[in-house]
């Protein structure tokens, strides 16, 4: 009883960190947020608001699934490694996972909340809001310190993430979906919308497909996404020749993961240790299963490619 009242404790703890007022007047407001029909009249921000320049908006599903939120951790730290700044919502799910691949390469990332920045939620990214801000990101929200958030807060904050990005990537939504009005605020600003695929049986990429269907470029690997960023960020790229060589380097490497049977199979559909081994052995030859495997296993997992989920086996992206 004491450990959950000192946890719930810790969660409405305020953030620690700068604070800034930015009137929609001043010199300090991102010219970005001008741009909109009804731009906010003010900014509370934590952290660095330098942070508010055009990103590239990452959003996805909140209930999203392993795939979902690979995708979105992976592209998120791709963009980071480019120093471009990841921009989100800080909601759980694809939002969440983007965040943490910015932050894992040492990228700016900023959190738009549908309430004030004083009423976390959800309450259990409180560690997650205070480690953007510590490493030199931001949160920010038009609604003041202490507002509540309520359901039409998150659709005014989607036109702010839009706003913030030169470009908006969906990783994972269903029918129907929030991220629409998100990808719809993109669209009426004029910038790109970018959409991972997802399998068209799964019901957290039926809203995804739908924009591919209608129009959205097509983000289908490493490749894809890091010629996106050289035509849409020339300026804010570290070195012109520094995404390039990334592309370069990634196709080579996928190109050779890829002529593995095994990982082949394991990014395709997850297997569990007994279909790994079966697997090992009708292609190890002479050596031993269990260790061709490994070596096949920590490659993929090294790549970002799969990973090993809670049951012990090993699938895509997660």
């Amino acid at each position: 009883m004491a450990e959950n009242k000192r946890c719930a404790k810790a969660q409405d703890a305020p953030l620690v960190g700068p604070r800034y007022e930015i009137d929609v007047n001043s010199a300090e407001y991102p010219d970005a947020l001008r741009e909109l029909p009804a731009p906010p009249r003010m900014l509370y921000v934590i952290g660095d608001p330098q942070c508010l320049r055009l990103g590239l908006s990452i959003v996805g599903a909140r209930k999203a699934t392993p795939y979902g939120k690979g995708c979105a951790q992976r592209f998120a730290a791709l963009a980071a490694r480019q120093g471009i700044p990841v921009v989100s919502g800080g909601a759980r799910g694809c939002d969440s996972a983007a965040h943490l691949g910015a932050l894992e390469h040492h990228g700016a990332t900023v959190a738009v909340l549908g309430g004030g920045c004083d009423k976390i939620y959800p309450a259990q990214n409180r560690a997650l809001f205070q480690r953007i801000i510590d490493e030199g990101g931001a949160i920010v929200s038009e609604q003041e310190w202490g507002f509540e958030p309520l359901p039409y807060t998150f659709r005014l904050r989607n036109r702010i993430i839009a706003a913030l990005s030169k470009a908006t990537l969906i990783v994972e939504a269903g029918l129907p979906s929030g991220t629409f009005s998100t990808a719809d605020d993109a669209l009426s600003l004029g910038r790109e919308v970018m959409v991972v695929p997802g399998a068209i049986t799964a019901p957290n990429s039926k809203g995804a497909n739908r924009l591919l269907f209608q129009g959205a470029v097509p983000i289908v690997d490493d490749e894809t996404f890091l010629e996106a960023l050289v035509s849409l960020y020339p300026q804010e790229l570290k070195e012109g020749v520094l995404a390039r060589s990334s592309v370069v380097a990634v196709a080579q490497d996928a190109a050779q993961l890829f002529d593995d049977p095994l990982i082949r199979a394991l990014i395709a559909e997850p297997l569990d240790q007994e279909q790994i081994y079966s697997f090992a052995l009708q292609y190890c030859g002479k050596e031993n299963p269990s260790a061709w495997a490994s070596v096949r296993i920590e490659e993929a997992q090294d790549a970002g490619l799969i990973t090993c989920y809670p049951d012990g086996s090993y699938g895509p992206l997660s």
